[in-house]
């Protein structure tokens, strides 16, 4: 039978589940990101916080962590995706488009004009995932002070800014589906790599 998944607000018995999804997806960028990188995982009172504030959400797998999207608001009028992430096990079924559209949905009912977000421009599954969901490059000479502390705190944290890429996508009354869900229910394998 195939799993139902569903993305939802995070729960507080959710956060648990977290930082494994948040290693297992890290690995497959090894040889990409310096191992300090990949060894990361958000710290559990970011996660509490992120859930209290409803910035954090889940991809479920019957009811099950699988993945994860968690914002902060940054700036005036914009929210960054500070981390997504999906068990490889799990990918290609959809759930990482489906977190970046939820959180892109929500992004517009709370009134953000746009989602912000920073990846690898060199890795297919990175940068041309999310121009596929609307995301364009912010060239550097237009990053707010916000995303250039961003920037500067990855940079600190040993990623290499040549490969590191800002992305923003405006938020819009389009972007929003017919029905305003609390939860988004979908099954099967997708196409998508996320």
């Amino acid at each position: 039978m195939m799993p139902r998944y569903t993305v939802a607000s995070a729960r507080p018995d959710d956060l648990t589940h977290l930082p494994a999804i948040e290693l297992a997806a890290a690995r497959l960028l090894a040889g990409v990101a310096p191992d300090s990188v990949l060894n990361e995982t958000t710290s559990l009172d970011v996660l509490q916080k992120a859930q209290r504030e409803g910035h954090l959400w889940v991809a479920l797998a019957n009811d099950v962590p699988v993945g994860f999207a968690q914002v902060e608001a940054i700036e005036r009028g914009g929210v960054h995706l500070e981390e997504i992430d999906v068990h490889p096990e799990y990918g290609r079924r959809g759930l990482g488009t489906q977190l970046v559209l939820h959180v892109c949905e929500w992004a517009v009912r709370k009134g953000y004009r746009r989602v912000t977000l920073t990846t690898f421009r060199d890795v297919s599954w990175n940068m041309p995932f999310y121009a596929r969901l609307g995301f364009a490059v912010v060239p550097p000479a237009q990053l707010s002070q916000a995303l250039r502390a961003v920037v500067e705190d990855e940079a600190r944290r040993g990623l290499d800014p040549s490969r590191r890429v800002v992305m923003a996508r405006p938020s819009t009354r389009a972007c929003l589906p017919s029905s305003n869900r609390t939860g988004t229910h979908f099954g099967g394998a997708g196409p998508d790599s996320q």
